[in-house]
């Protein structure tokens, strides 16, 4: 005998369960210099996660602009200073630098900008993994953990 309700019921939980480990996020960057988020963990299933940036705020990227730059921890602070010299125009970011694992471009307030992860690669790169905006100063606030398989 066929029960709708059960059956109903299996897939609304299975829905559930699919739900509450999305293979991406959204992440905002305010005018207050901050992230809302400091971890980001990236569920095991995932073959490709996106990062979504989002900046709420109304200040211009080029005076309070934001990006989201991936890196290995140990390479954060290379990543920084060569941002810097690289300048607004480049987002903040040494073109081709090789320790940048991901970024999204400088963005200001009401835009938005996303960036798809290769987890596979993100493996074989190694962590530890940091978050941060490269707009210069902005790392010392604005910055977090990216944890696979979590």
């Amino acid at each position: 005998m066929f029960r709708p309700a059960v059956a109903i019921a299996a897939l609304t939980l299975s829905s559930l369960a699919w739900a509450g480990e999305p293979c991406s996020v959204n992440i905002h960057g305010t005018d207050q210099m901050t992230y809302d988020l400091t971890t980001i963990k990236v569920p095991t299933r995932c073959k490709t996660f996106t990062v979504t940036l989002q900046h709420p705020g109304d200040m211009p990227k080029n005076v309070m602009g934001h990006n989201w730059v991936l890196t290995k921890e140990a390479d954060m602070q290379a990543v920084t200073e060569a941002g810097a010299k690289a300048g607004e125009a480049d987002d903040y970011i040494e073109k081709d630098d090789p320790h940048v694992l991901a970024h999204t471009r400088l963005i200001g307030g009401g835009e938005e900008d996303a960036v798809t992860l290769d987890v596979a690669a993100l493996k074989k790169a190694g962590g530890p993994y940091v978050f941060f905006c490269s707009y210069p100063f902005h790392s010392t606030m604005m910055k977090g953990t990216l944890m696979l398989g979590g």
